[in-house]
């Protein structure tokens, strides 16, 4: 596999993790690579592919890190683009990615506090810097294209879902019969698994043709009478707090096979949607969505122009400045 470099390349990138979930900045972008965002997402999903996957994935990464570039602003009155990707290839949006960058970018005073808008390969962004640290995120319109769709799971039989997009393509089920815990993540990675290969087998898609990558299983943590029954944040001692119970908890498949340890911020987009479709969350209102770890996004919308407009709010920390070196003589480049 031949590498776009002929001489050892250093990145100077910035680790994150977004409740839980790392992303790995690229500030400086990478050095002859400019254009728009959908110009350069072309070009990683092309003769750059080979450089981006040794960025995240092994000996340098791992299979659930996402990278991001950051990119020069292109369009008037944006702070600047990114381009998200992990270990298969380049992503449309990533919510928890975008909330990482800003709080780098924030951390390294290439940024302050206030509204940014930010360009990405599927539409503006705009991400909301609070001085106490948590980011928001007024994603790109949501929205569902199939609710209730049947698919037969081999091994397990009949599940329903509802096909959204958050920024990305889910299939959001909720009668998947699954535990959503922490020590079942191993069996609920290969069942979702399971799920998205009947999907494909299926030939299910989203409206616009593209393939369903992301699988998202839900519970919900409110019964019909608004009583919570099935999450709530834990002390340290590890402890049920009864002042932190939450909406839903969520386990939910990305694109290259690994888990996602956020509640995912296009899922929790993509599940915004499916709430205003069936009626279950008023513009305004606030939707806590919890991942498998206990770690959460709140979830807002408004409606623009007839279109459902998410905001998702959560927290990321610095966890690594330094840099990783390409060298299109290491033999292990070819192996990614």
């Amino acid at each position: 596999m031949t590498l776009p470099i002929h001489d050892a390349l250093r990145l100077r990138c910035v680790d994150s993790h977004t409740e839980g979930e790392p992303t790995r900045t690229l500030v400086d972008g990478l050095p002859g690579l400019d254009g728009t965002p959908c110009s350069v997402r072309a070009e990683l999903d092309g003769r750059w592919g080979s450089l981006v996957r040794a960025i995240v994935n092994e000996p340098r990464g791992s299979a659930w890190l996402v990278g991001a570039v950051v990119l020069p602003p292109s369009a008037p009155g944006a702070s600047f683009g990114v381009v998200f990707f992990n270990n298969v290839g380049t992503i449309g949006m990533c919510g928890h990615g975008t909330i990482g960058v800003v709080r780098t970018l924030s951390a390294l005073g290439r940024i302050s506090v206030g509204e940014h808008l930010i360009e990405t390969p599927v539409g503006p962004v705009v991400a909301t810097m609070h001085d106490d640290g948590r980011v928001s995120v007024r994603n790109v319109p949501s929205r569902v294209a199939r609710r209730h769709v049947a698919v037969e799971v081999p091994g397990h039989g009949i599940v329903h879902g509802d096909i959204a997009w958050g920024g990305n393509w889910f299939f959001i089920c909720h009668d998947h019969g699954q535990a959503i815990v922490a020590d079942q993540v191993e069996a609920l990675t290969r069942f979702c698994r399971r799920v998205r290969a009947a999907c494909d087998a299926a030939g299910l898609c989203g409206d616009d043709g593209s393939p369903i990558d992301h699988i998202e299983l839900s519970v919900d943590a409110r019964t019909a009478r608004g009583e919570s029954h099935a999450c709530g944040a834990r002390t340290a001692r590890g402890e049920r707090d009864p002042q932190g119970a939450c909406d839903a908890r969520t386990f939910v498949l990305c694109p290259g096979g690994e888990w996602d340890r956020s509640p995912c911020g296009t899922g929790t987009s993509a599940r915004v949607a499916c709430l205003v479709a069936d009626g279950r969350l008023a513009p305004g209102s606030s939707w806590v969505q919890e991942s498998v770890l206990g770690t959460r996004f709140v979830a807002t919308y408004e409606m623009v122009d007839g279109e459902i407009v998410p905001t998702i709010t959560g927290s990321a920390h610095v966890t690594f400045d330094g840099w990783i070196v390409l060298d299109p003589a290491d033999p292990m480049l070819a192996r990614e």
